[in-house]
């Protein structure tokens, strides 16, 4: 059980949601003295307030405002309550208008990175609500809590390296297999296009492709292709300083792929998962990847560098090549990667690509049903010749500096083939200010839409 939830108490303090039209009755269900603490409070029950009623002993309970209906309203509301609450045990004592979101965003509400910095524990804990699923909300938090902590723990901390040991340790809990093709082996094994972003780091922080494969192979092949690129100083083309410093979270797809598998394991899906993460740092030395240099790729196509500040489609594209041999039933690939998508949608929706009508409409049903919200935007191919080179097969940026979201998934389609659906997120993967169920820092998007998405078309063992 994750560490906000209970499954019960006797002791819990009563939670009490609130609108406009359901004050009144709640009121009435309060003892003497906390109506009157609430009169000469004078409270109202507007959206995201709150107040800690007396009791007989110390806290009695809270009430917490609400929208008005369940239509348009925000479901990670309650996940404020985390933030607000005296510590102690708490319960739902009525319904908010979506009881399992509303004690999802309660735990995740709670998130705090304590790796540098203890933050004191209020120990602020939710009883279970009836009639949810106490496990399945546990993994899903459980998932989250491990994709932020990859996101917003520093380089010098956060290196290939760390990455690797980050989903070796997930193998292990899984009983998953666990691979990892380090450096010069890179080459030796045909990923040029990682080897070439990654070996101007460090050897200590060499580049290399994780892999990870779990459960039975006559299940659905499920493919999950994560962009690792652990700082992005944007090499030879050099990002301003102003650019870097978000660039810890430039491992973001990795991140959110490691999340979305430690979901799919601990659930028990059927399906044959595999993760893929091309884990390197983008970084400047004598032997760095140059604009116009040409390489050719796993998949035989020659890419020329017409950016080196677009290198993680470029570290994607060999993967995605590796994913594509075996034609996998679902191959999905995430990653923080065009400064294009933030443009147009800004960083709580991140846009996703496919051809397939029918997953494009299950991915945008179960965002929604979610509360984890996702945009479809189009593969638009009259662009696709916008990326054509002179001297190769293809360049990794199109002239012009417009349509650079579509512009990056188009690239990257043409490394698949064989797959027989393709999904490509092109996330952010950070909340600049804090939201209900969502604070300050690095955040997991599109995780929780895919396990449900995935879940319902394959359900459990």
């Amino acid at each position: 059980m994750h560490p906000t939830f209970v499954a019960r108490s006797k002791s819990a303090q009563p939670i009490w949601f609130v609108t406009q039209a359901t004050f009144p009755k709640v009121i009435d269900r309060l003892d003497k003295r906390a109506r009157a603490f609430v009169k000469a409070s004078g409270f109202e029950p507007r959206p995201g307030r709150h107040l800690v009623l007396p009791g007989a002993e110390g806290t009695g309970g809270a009430l917490f405002g609400l929208e008005r209906t369940k239509d348009g309203c925000n479901a990670f509301l309650p996940g404020l309550l985390a933030g607000v609450l005296p510590a102690g045990t708490w319960r739902f004592a009525n319904a908010p208008h979506d009881t399992r979101l509303a004690a999802l965003a309660f735990a995740l509400g709670a998130y705090r990175f304590t790796r540098y910095r203890k933050a004191g524990d209020k120990a602020v804990r939710l009883v279970v609500p009836d009639g949810v699923d106490g496990d399945d909300l546990s993994r899903i938090a459980d998932a989250m809590t491990l994709a932020r902590d990859l996101i917003n723990t520093p380089t010098n901390d956060m290196g290939p390296a760390d990455l690797e040991a980050a989903a070796r340790g997930l193998a292990k809990q899984h009983g998953a297999k666990f691979r990892s093709i380090v450096g010069d082996d890179l080459r030796k094994q045909d990923f040029p296009l990682i080897h070439a972003v990654g070996r101007a780091a460090d050897p200590s922080r060499a580049p290399r492709l994780i892999e990870l494969r779990w459960g039975r192979s006559g299940d659905p092949k499920v493919t999950l292709v994560g962009k690792g690129v652990c700082f992005d100083t944007g090499g030879l083309d050099l990002k301003p300083s102003s650019a870097m410093l978000l660039m810890k979270k430039d491992m973001g797809g990795a991140a959110t792929v490691l999340a979305l598998a430690h979901m799919i394991m601990d659930a028990g899906l059927k399906v044959a998962l595999r993760v893929l993460i091309p884990a390197v740092e983008n970084s400047v030395a004598g032997d760095s990847f140059r604009p116009s240099d040409v390489y050719r790729s796993r998949k035989g196509l020659s890419v020329e560098i017409g950016n080196t500040d677009a290198e993680g489609r470029l570290i994607l594209a060999d993967a995605l090549a590796l994913a594509d041999e075996e034609a996998p039933d679902l191959l999905v690939d995430m990653g923080t990667l065009t400064g294009a998508a933030r443009v147009a949608l800004g960083p709580e929706l991140p846009p996703y690509y496919t051809d397939d009508e029918t997953l494009a409409a299950d991915v945008a049903r179960h965002a929604a049903a979610e509360n984890d919200p996702l945009w479809r935007m189009p593969l638009w191919m009259r662009y696709d010749a916008n990326i054509d080179s002179k001297i190769a097969d293809v360049n990794n940026i199109a002239a012009g500096g417009m349509a650079g979201s579509i512009i990056c998934a188009l690239f990257l389609k043409r490394f698949v083939s064989a797959a027989k659906s393709w999904l490509h997120f092109d996330i952010y993967a950070w909340t600049p200010a804090a939201r209900p169920g969502r604070p300050e820092g690095g955040e997991c998007q599109a995780a929780r839409a895919l396990y449900a998405l995935l879940a319902q078309r394959y359900g459990m063992r």
